[in-house]
């Protein structure tokens, strides 16, 4: 069974239709990646799935559970999303960590504020807290920044943050975790180092919707590949089949302008 489902998902602002009828389903383990120009509705799209954005239409089932179904009100309330959004981790182009923070303690937020709502928090706070502690300091080992976890994100480079960022996802064991364009603010040398955590990630059967520009990546390590263009899925399916036999005309010129180096 497929551990996402995504049914004729739609979403306007104002009278712009940027998502028109997304359906598409993503297996446990498997790496997808979502391609196409900029202003395809790609960025939106991932927003949606973490429930930042509303859909106008659709539903999203997340291991056969539905989690979104925008014909029920109850789907819209912000307490529900809340927890919804826990399915999901979110890796921004632009980082987004706390720059009051330290790499570790930027990881460990999110699980410690969670921690707080638990029954037995008062009782076993020193002891939840280490918990915490540990794992931010395995997944940032597993990020190779153990040697930084006590820098703010100002003393780190951009690949180093969005490393942190990738931790941070982490933590929270989400089901999915989704990239939105994660080496976009990146030089070469700091893309190589988020795309080859990504590798790692993906290898590990790590469950992923990867947005990204990077074409020979998109193609090496998605096990699915999804082609939009103008809020449409225009074209989908194994990666070999897209990159190398498209059955689309939008995805034959999309894919020629990349092969051309545009």
């Amino acid at each position: 069974m497929s551990i996402l489902e995504v049914e004729h998902i739609c979403k306007s602002f104002h009278h712009t239709k940027v998502l028109k009828d997304i359906s598409f389903s993503v297996e446990k383990g498997q790496a997808v990646s979502v391609i196409g120009s900029s202003g395809s509705g790609k960025t939106t799209l991932l927003r949606c799935l973490n429930f930042l954005e509303t859909p106008d239409k659709g539903i999203i089932r997340v291991k056969g559970e539905t989690l979104f179904d925008a014909d029920n009100p109850a789907a819209r309330l912000e307490s529900a999303i809340r927890k919804k959004r826990l399915h999901f981790g979110l890796v921004f182009q632009s980082f987004h960590l706390f720059p009051q923070y330290t790499a570790l303690e930027n990881v460990m937020l999110a699980k410690e504020l969670l921690a707080k709502e638990q029954e037995d928090y008062k009782t076993r706070k020193k002891e939840i807290h280490e918990e915490i502690r540990l794992l931010a300091e395995s997944l940032l080992m597993q990020m190779g920044l153990e040697n930084r976890k006590n820098n703010y994100p100002h003393q780190l480079s951009g690949g180093q943050c969005q490393r942190v960022a990738i931790a941070r996802a982490l933590a929270l064991s989400p089901d999915i975790l989704c990239f939105d364009e994660p080496t976009s603010a990146l030089d070469p040398e700091l893309t190589g180092e988020v795309l080859r955590v990504i590798r790692d990630l993906a290898d590990s059967n790590t469950t992923m919707v990867i947005v990204t520009h990077e074409m020979a990546f998109a193609k090496s390590v998605a096990n699915h590949v999804i082609f939009m263009d103008d809020g449409s899925i225009i074209e989908q399916g194994d990666p070999v089949q897209i990159f190398e036999n498209p059955t689309e005309e939008r995805t034959r010129q999309f894919l020629s302008r990349y092969t051309q180096g545009e």
